[in-house]
């Protein structure tokens, strides 16, 4: 297999605009939630995250011209690989912006240097969960059906990326449908442009052209940095002082269930390739990611990796080896020069989101495409988890929009259930299902899928092991802040008795119920 082909630029496109999504937000949460100086943003972090995107990509380029070579194959693609936008968030909300305020108010003197040693810490700790997790994680992967691994990532693409997107496409209809039009017309339509150009990149193009013709690029003020050079430089004296506070302790309801949740994504993105027709080794592919977050730490990035979703899509799309290399080296170029002001002001995200559209159309295809005919309603049950969870998001938004939990207006708090119960919304049960909602979904869709299949202690397996993780806070229990609702590593005891409940129905069905006509 050739480690560049034609397809490998459309799936370059559609991964590098994933990717500078990730890195825009670095950027404005950093500098405007933050307040961190540009220094630190264009000097540390985002040499340090440049850093730990090439040592992934060209891991998983590298890894698929291996499996092509071993199996006489021309079609493999590689994993893709990108900053993990919940941990972004996470440790943004939960992790920096906590330890700042706290610093400000013990009167510490540089109190964006505490927030960011609290982040790189909050970094390194998944790094490690994700690093331990690869030699286990292939064991997790063989005992779970795979409707339960690709239903939870159908439930995310379908509303945090497809439906996300769509709202964008019919809010800029000019720019969002005809890009949309070239999309489907060369992946769905499976033809190509005369003179061999990549649809990926006529789309972007065609969607810079109509953005700079009807005024929405260039977009805000015309960057007032230069381009230099910002070299990744190793910073294990701020993660030891920040170890030396306590700061890991201090964080760990924070780190655990972001490590999980980003060994439990790759665990699965990995069972999606393997669907698509690529079978790649667990263990190394996890572990290299872990690697790719540890160094992301100790040179100054507090923003994990992840193996993306998408890989269907990409591998649809022709992309095989390349696309991941040319990732690599596109980002080592806009991370080590701070040029990312300027591709941003120059090409709005909506010239390429028609790409991550119909990826997550794809993802979510590939849900039902994949698993047994008969295990469709598992998929189902799958999905509307992470429904939940982008309901819940919606929900936060809009509160946000009306002043809720912003500075001046009305915090979150349990006086909104009953608001929301007014208009039979019943808001606490979205809240609890959006915490760890990727186990729930494998929890419920492993169990439907032990019914279907009459293997009733199976799934009251399954129950029990939805019971555990409440015990642990790692599904459902969730505590009210001011400004949202997050996390909280302490035992959800409701839903510990329902899914134990749960688990006895299951249990005591083979003596208690005959099997029915038509079955």
């Amino acid at each position: 297999m050739r480690w560049m082909v034609r397809g490998d630029i459309d799936g370059f496109f559609g991964l590098a605009l994933d990717n500078l999504v990730q890195l825009l937000l670095i950027d404005s949460l950093c500098r405007g939630v933050l307040g961190f100086p540009a220094e630190l943003v264009y000097g540390r972090i985002l040499p340090a995250a440049a850093l730990s995107l090439v040592i992934g990509n060209l891991y998983y380029s590298r890894q698929a011209l291996r499996l092509a070579r071993a199996t006489g194959r021309t079609d493999v693609c590689a994993l893709p690989y990108g900053i993990n936008t919940v941990s972004l968030f996470a440790y943004v909300f939960l992790v920096m912006l906590p330890a700042k305020l706290a610093a400000v108010a013990a009167g510490h003197p540089d109190p964006v240097k505490v927030a960011w040693q609290a982040g790189l810490v909050a970094c390194l700790g998944s790094g490690l969960i994700e690093c331990a997790g690869a030699f286990v994680a292939e064991r997790i992967r063989r005992s779970t059906p795979r409707a339960a691994l690709l239903s939870t990532l159908a439930g995310i693409a379908l509303t945090f990326i497809s439906i996300g997107f769509l709202f964008r496409t019919y809010a800029r209809p000019l720019i969002g449908l005809t890009t949309l039009a070239l999309i489907l017309l060369v992946y769905f339509g499976r033809v190509r442009f005369r003179g061999g150009l990549p649809g990926g990149l006529v789309a972007v193009a065609a969607g810079t052209a109509i953005a700079w013709g009807t005024g929405i690029a260039p977009v805000g003020t015309h960057p007032a940095g230069g381009v230099g050079f910002f070299p990744p430089v190793p910073v294990v004296g701020d993660l030891f002082a920040a170890l030396g506070r306590g700061d890991l302790l201090a964080y760990l309801s924070v780190i655990v269930p972001m490590g999980l949740f980003n060994l439990i994504g790759s665990l699965q993105n990995i069972e999606s390739a393997e669907a698509a027709g690529d079978s790649f080794a667990t263990r190394p592919a996890l572990a290299v990611n872990g690697i790719g977050t540890l160094a992301a730490a100790c040179f100054g990035s507090c923003f994990p990796t992840t193996i993306y979703i998408g890989h269907p899509g990409w591998k649809a799309m022709g992309a095989r080896a390349g696309y991941s290399v040319l990732n690599g080296v596109f980002f080592a170029v806009v991370g080590l020069t701070g040029t990312l002001a300027w591709i941003a002001w120059a090409v709005p995200i909506d010239a390429g989101m028609a790409i991550v559209l119909w990826i997550g159309l794809v993802i979510t295809a590939q849900a039902f495409q994949a698993t047994p005919r008969e295990h469709a309603p598992a998929v189902v049950v799958g999905l509307l988890p992470g429904v939940a969870a982008w309901g819940a998001l919606m929900a936060k938004n809009g509160l946000r929009a009306a002043g809720v939990g912003l500075p001046g207006g009305p915090p979150f708090s349990p006086d909104l259930v009953p608001a929301f119960l007014a208009s039979d919304t019943w808001i606490h049960g979205v809240f609890a299902l959006e915490q760890g909602f990727i186990f729930t979904a494998m929890i419920l869709s492993a169990a439907t899928v032990a019914l279907l299949e009459r293997r009733f202690r199976l799934a009251a397996v399954w129950s029990l092991a939805g019971a555990a993780l409440c015990a642990l806070g790692l599904m459902h229990s969730y505590a009210w802040t001011p400004a949202d609702t997050v996390v909280s590593l302490s035992p959800a005891w409701p839903w510990v008795l329902g899914y134990t409940v749960m688990a006895a129905v299951f249990f005591v069905a083979p003596w208690v119920t005959v099997e029915g006509e038509g079955h």
